[in-house]
């Protein structure tokens, strides 16, 4: 865990034996120390929580599964899993445009989202093997689509709460966060980024906004936004797109435009994600009919020859909001020298980063030097190198075929394509028997089901064209339809920049601000605290602000022991023990007196195999106890029933009674009950025939054993 700064967030949470990787965030700069404590760890991780889709929370996890070899469980809501793909194809296709990105690529992003496992707001999962007793719970975060508060429960009694990066406030397109639904967590999780920072209201920032696009347009200027690809320009294009659709703004003679390489697919996800969404946005499908990202200004554009059509002046909402790669930075590069331009970033990104340079000096960089990248197609010289190294690799592979063929021959038929597993020596074990190779593809499934595969139930018209169509198509001879790479390189060139446009900051970050941060976490009251990310100024304020037990604020590389001590001593029971035991009911659970003889088992038991007796192997177990040696206790009675509660079920058994300075009186002021200091009620008054019943009554509202 990291503090006094702003490194991604990317932390390890052991729980016993499990440990769980809570985010895997990298930064834009492809920082290499960020990952290297996550080289060193990778093997022991057990499952990864990931809390948003954008490459904060989740950008290492490509690297991570591709290059490093983590193979473990990785968990997200549905939003998360699309926006999160989303988010990692357009970093990459950004990238491998203005330089030979090598770092992951597309097939180790896909093999991120093949293993990730979808969940829904609030619904709990039981993790096994060696997590088990340890439940998972996403709790609505706000921020982004989907974005998640995790909370971590042990053994129904420890509970971990991990909340960075939330969002108190309704937004247009998403509810607030549910932080405060959680109370007296025995651990919190979260950041102290925005703790020194005071939003302004959500109506003046609309309006800046406004008047700063508005007057760039009637200037005959161009205004770049800078945005990321799928989290919060959500909520910019749907503010956008709403105000250009009201005649009064004076906005629909201009175009707006969002662009990036994955915007359609952006927008149909958005679409089909209302149900993760505001309550108005859902009341405005249900009564309406009408998809707020059904767009009726925002045109999508994925290329410079879609914008180019597209007639200025104009609005662009383009990707990358670091300004470090992707159509922002080129249009950046395009329109900053021009007076009547507008370059408005909506969040900070990170340090180092062109775009955080420049928000950091608003109105006081006059130019600076740039390096502008581009990818172009090979020619002359180096396109016949590059044409002879494909053929002469092609050759060699073609060698090596023929030659494994050779040898294939030599080493004669195998009589059965099958694997045999190597026979199991324990004790107990079934034979695994002789088994041919199956690769089981993981299922994709959504909130609905399997996914469903719309080509698959297309209906094609004119039948009859389309057997002639086919008929046609049989008498032509074949060609060759593999389409040629064409292969480019990437090339760069150093430029002085004169910024002349108007640079605005206008935070649409969706993040809460000091003051809500310092409320909510006194409202959650957590009995220890851990804080993240943030600066040192920031972290202690946070800290002083904070009643907690104990507070820590670790630096990068520092282990923190938060071991609190349990109350719970796990044990398994026999059938021999547990079929005599008489179970009161008590609230919402059973409860039972037990004694017996704690037994470190070496050999085998009456407890089924299953996979939890398995994960629990080692775990100690209760044996009988001869009777003559069983200690006698005392009666426990359980339950915390309140007077006033009592007071209601004497009523309704014909008792009148009434408190009298706390004391809860009846029977004409012969019987009394008060709560005692040390939480028990005490009963007293004349044995009679009434104070029995008052007594029996009382005995009914707990469990006794």
């Amino acid at each position: 865990m990291c503090c006094f700064d702003e490194s991604p967030h990317c932390y390890l949470l052991e729980i016993d034996d499990f440990t769980i990787l809570l985010d895997c965030g990298w930064d834009e700069l492809f920082s290499v120390n960020l990952v290297d404590s996550l080289k060193q760890n990778i093997n022991k991780i057990d499952a990864v929580l990931i809390s948003y889709p954008d490459l904060l929370h989740l950008g290492a996890l490509p690297y991570a599964v591709g290059k490093l070899g983590l193979n473990c469980p990785i968990y997200g809501t549905v939003p998360v899993h699309k926006m999160g793909q989303m988010f990692m194809y357009d970093w990459y296709l950004s990238r491998y445009d203005s330089e030979e990105f090598a770092i992951f690529d597309l097939d180790d992003v896909d093999k991120v989202f093949d293993r990730m496992t979808v969940l829904k707001y609030n619904q709990t999962i039981a993790l096994k093997g060696k997590g088990y007793g340890i439940t998972i719970t996403p709790v609505p975060a706000g921020h982004m689509i989907g974005g998640t508060i995790w909370k971590i429960v042990k053994d129904g009694e420890e509970d971990i709460v991990y909340a960075v990066d939330y969002n108190h406030k309704k937004e247009r397109h998403l509810g607030c966060c549910e932080l405060e639904k959680v109370t007296r967590p025995s651990l919190l999780i979260t950041d102290a980024y925005n703790m020194l920072y005071q939003q302004p209201r959500r109506s003046a920032r609309d309006e800046s906004l406004v008047v700063s696009i508005l007057a760039t347009l009637r200037s005959q200027g161009n205004v770049l936004l800078a945005v990321d690809t799928a989290g919060r320009v959500l909520e910019i294009s749907n503010l956008l797109d709403n105000i250009w659709h009201n005649k009064e703004a004076g906005l629909f003679a201009y175009n707006i435009v969002l662009m990036s390489k994955v915007a359609h697919n952006v927008n149909e996800f958005a679409k089909s994600s209302i149900e993760w969404m505001s309550d108005r946005m859902v009341k405005s499908v249900d009564d309406a009919r009408n998809n707020p990202f059904q767009f009726r200004s925002v045109k999508l554009c994925h290329s410079f020859e879609d914008l180019k059509k597209i007639p200025s002046p104009k609005v662009v909402l383009a990707s990358m909001p670091d300004l470090e790669c992707g159509f922002a930075r080129d249009l950046f590069v395009m329109w900053c020298g021009q007076p009547n331009n507008s370059v408005i970033f909506t969040q900070r990104t990170s340090p180092g980063t062109l775009a955080r340079y420049l928000v950091d000096n608003l109105g006081r960089v006059l130019s600076l030097q740039l390096d502008v990248r581009s990818r172009a197609p090979l020619a002359g010289k180096e396109l016949d190198e590059y044409l002879q190294t494909k053929k002469q690799k092609a050759s060699e592979t073609m060698e090596y075929e023929e030659s494994s063929e050779d040898e294939d021959e030599i080493s004669g038929p195998v009589g059965h394509d099958i694997m045999v597993m190597e026979e199991p020596r324990r004790q107990g074990k079934k034979p695994h028997f002789p088994v041919f190779p199956f690769h089981e593809e993981k299922v994709k499934v959504d909130e609905y089901g399997e996914v469903v595969k719309h080509e698959d139930f297309l209906i094609v018209d004119g039948v009859e064209e389309a057997e002639k169509d086919i008929s046609d198509a049989q008498e032509e001879p074949e060609e060759d339809m593999e389409i040629e790479e064409i292969p480019t390189k990437c090339m760069s060139q150093s430029k002085i920049l004169k910024l002349n446009c108007n640079i605005l900051y206008i935070d649409f970050e969706g993040r809460s601000d000091g003051p809500s941060i310092e409320r909510l976490v006194f409202q959650v009251k957590p009995r220890r605290l851990i804080i993240v990310r943030g600066s040192q100024e920031a972290c202690e304020k946070l800290s002083a602000g904070c009643q907690a037990e104990n507070i820590w604020m670790p630096q990068k590389g520092d282990h923190i022991n938060a071991t609190i001590e349990r109350h719970i001593y796990q044990l398994l029971l026999k059938d021999s023990i547990l079929k005599d035991l008489m179970f009161k009911k008590c609230r919402e659970s059973e409860v039972a007196w037990v004694t017996g003889q704690v037994v470190y088992d070496t050999g085998s038991t009456d407890i089924e195999k299953s996979d939890v007796a398995e994960a629990k192997k080692n775990q100690p177990h209760l044996d009988l106890v001869d009777y003559n040696l069983i200690p006698s206790h005392k009666t426990a009675f359980l339950n915390d029933i309140k007077l006033s509660d009592f007071k209601q079920i004497l009523g309704k058994n014909g008792i009148p009674s009434e408190f009298i300075g706390g004391t809860l009186r009846c029977c004409g002021g012969n019987i009394s009950l008060q709560r005692l200091e040390t939480g028990k009620v005490s009963i007293e008054g004349t044995l009679s025939e009434d104070y029995f019943k008052v007594r029996d009554l009382l005995y009914e509202q707990y469990a006794i054993i």
